[in-house]
């Protein structure tokens, strides 16, 4: 990291001069006001939403107050956010589409303290216009009726309302239903169909506990034979009183539907297939259905701990779908992995699972779009343990070749493992070459079933090859795998590992100031494996600043935000080509008194070289 601060000739009065109108407005119960988006509004250019422009409103409400915001726009699709406090973090609730009139929103949410702030934005796109925003009191929430009585084979028909009762759900922060009630012994099976053509649904199945609370037991949202539909096999665990409640998934939507309640089709019949066989089988209309009603075939083996299984399923009439389950005494099966392509390039599969424990397992075969039909093989291989990992030294560069006999990962790449020890919060590079076939590498824990925590194609920006940045998230053992990109490449490679250290500490700058600063290798490491220089600095609520990064070397990337105590970012606005194709401009009103954290940094992985950074008071 190289960087130079210069301050030009901006008065100290001037520092904080930008603006004192505050950027967030008071929002009342029963309250409607009219707004505008506009490009001076705050931007967002984000990697998982990409750009938008909002602006903010404070809601005051009592603990368990239920609240609705309506946005209404003729001009672009609305969009609502609800943050407890302050607008950092995650929002508690969100809507896109929620009034059903097209691109307006409706957001609805249970009050737990009593300061909320409510994003009001653009769904996508810096383009804004007029929009109008109101705040209602909802009211108490209806008390659940008792449950409608559901008996084997019934077929009812449902509406979800603004009057349905609610429950409160960590991830909506509530949702309307309606209940249904069965009883059952224990061992029936049954299968709960919830369909809609007005909102996604999804079931639940529990009992009422103790004070009346609802316990779920299991539930689903999408029945996995195509649509949004759901599908739920329901073995009750004990006699008793059964709770069926249907919702719509996003929480608030409303409209028709019909649930029903019937016996569930026994559960698929396995043959046994053996280690070293290969089946020719077929999926015609004969076959039985799946806990999801697709038409599949079932085999069942034994396994003991530490196995390493194959298994390959190709066919010439459909796209093939492996699924793996464990199955215990009583004829459960619990899911523990699945592969759709994993032969490699075309649409047969291949699973790869390391039995975690002794027992009987079953392998589900069947078309991925759940109607496919025709003739298919299945193998069931024992594949031997794999090598124990080389060790790798930082510093060290070594060759090494892939070739046929090397382990498969579930890509059916053949691959070589490499093992380090690291320190938490240390910066490693990778890098991997080779002439013969396009690299791709993987980091990941030594701990069970190998995981990648990251992974990296053509990050060296040099063709095929490859280089991963990562920053460990703790002391201990991490494992490296170098393959091929594609399954069926081998030859020679290279492969060098490099400790870069901790993360460097933020430097500072003022209102007014210049940076010039060079971006390197020994620079601090974004999420993205992206290299960043990072700058401190001071502001004030209603602060208006405009910040811009230059560079001919590379493409740059403005990224502004707030560390907690533990060093976590969280962006708050960020830009990458606003100033021009490469260059990178932000106009910002500061929404909240503080420190916050600038990253001047490379749009994409592993850009370098030199740039210039300018933050200075906007009228």
């Amino acid at each position: 990291m190289r960087r130079t601060v210069f301050i030009t000739t901006v008065s100290a009065l001037a520092l904080f001069a930008a603006g004192t109108a505050s950027a967030q407005t008071s929002l009342r119960i029963g309250q409607t006001v009219n707004g505008q988006l506009t490009a001076e509004d705050t931007k967002v250019d984000s990697e998982e939403q990409g750009q938008y422009v909002y602006d903010t409103y404070t809601v005051q409400a009592r603990p368990g107050q239920r609240l609705q915001v309506v946005m209404r726009s003729d001009a672009f699709d609305a969009y609502l956010e609800a943050y407890e406090g302050s607008d950092r973090g995650d929002p508690v609730a969100s809507d896109d589409d929620g009034l059903g009139e097209g691109t307006n929103s409706r957001l609805r949410f249970t009050a737990n303290s009593g300061s909320y702030t409510i994003r009001a934005r653009t769904l996508s796109g810096l383009e804004g216009g007029d929009y109008t925003i109101q705040l209602t009191d909802r009211g108490a929430a209806p008390r659940a009726p008792r449950p409608t009585a559901i008996r084997m084979g019934d077929e009812l028909d449902g509406e979800i309302t603004d009057r349905s009762p609610v429950e409160e759900d960590g991830q909506y922060g509530e949702y309307a239903f309606n209940g249904y009630s069965f009883r059952a012994r224990q061992g029936e099976r049954f299968a709960i169909a919830l369909k809609s053509d007005d909102f996604d649904p999804i079931v639940r199945v529990g009992r009422m506990g103790r004070g009346g609370a609802f316990e779920e037991l299991a539930q689903n949202d999408d029945s996995g034979a195509g649509g949004l539909d759901s599908y739920l096999i329901f073995t009750a665990p004990s006699n008793g009183e059964y709770i069926i409640r249907a919702s719509p998934l996003d929480g608030t939507s409303e409209g028709d539907y019909e649930v029903s309640l019937s016996e569930a089709p026994p559960p698929l019949a396995a043959q046994p297939i053996a280690f070293g066989q290969t089946i020719e089988g077929s999926l015609d209309e004969s076959d039985g259905g799946n806990q999801f009603g697709q038409r599949a075939d079932a085999y069942s083996f034994s396994a003991t701990a530490g196995q390493r299984i194959v298994v390959n399923m190709g066919s010439d009439a459909f796209d093939t779908y492996l699924e793996l389950f464990s199955d215990d005494e009583a004829g459960g099966r619990s899911a523990l992995d699945s592969d759709d392509d994993g032969a490699g390039q075309g649409t047969n599969s291949r699973l790869t699972y390391t039995i975690q424990s002794d027992g009987n397992y079953v392998i589900e075969a069947r078309a991925f779009s759940g109607e496919g039909s025709g003739a298919y093989t299945l193998s069931l291989e024992e594949a031997p343990p794999l090598p124990a990992p080389v060790a790798l030294s930082f510093g060290a560069t070594v060759q090494g070749e892939i070739v046929a006999e090397d382990p498969r990962d579930d890509e059916n790449r053949g691959f070589d493992a490499y093992s380090f020890t690291g320190t938490a919060g240390n910066r490693v590079q990778l890098t991997m070459r080779s002439g013969d076939f396009d690299t791709y590498l993987q980091i990941g824990s030594p701990e069970g079933e190998f995981y990648a925590l990251a992974s990296d194609d053509d990050g060296l920006g040099e063709g095929t090859d490859s280089r991963l940045n990562y920053i460990l998230p703790n002391d201990g053992e991490f494992i490296v795998r170098a393959s091929p990109l594609y399954a069926d490449a081998k030859g020679l490679y290279s492969l060098e590992l490099t400790d870069r250290g901790p993360q460097p500490l933020p430097g500072s700058i003022l209102v007014g100031a210049t940076a010039r600063g060079t971006l390197g290798e020994d620079d601090a490491i974004a999420d993205d494996g992206s290299f960043y220089d990072a700058y401190k600095i001071s502001l004030k609520s209603g602060d208006k600043l405009r910040l811009t990064m230059v560079s001919n070397e590379f493409d740059a990337f403005l990224d502004i935000g707030r560390e907690d105590e533990t060093g976590a970012f969280t962006s708050v606005v960020s830009d990458d080509d606003s100033l021009s194709d490469t260059h990178a401009k932000v106009d910002w009103t500061v929404d909240e008194d503080g420190d916050y954290v600038i990253r001047a940094r490379s749009f994409a992985s592993g850009q370098t070289g030199a740039y210039v950074l300018t933050v200075e008071p906007k009228e």
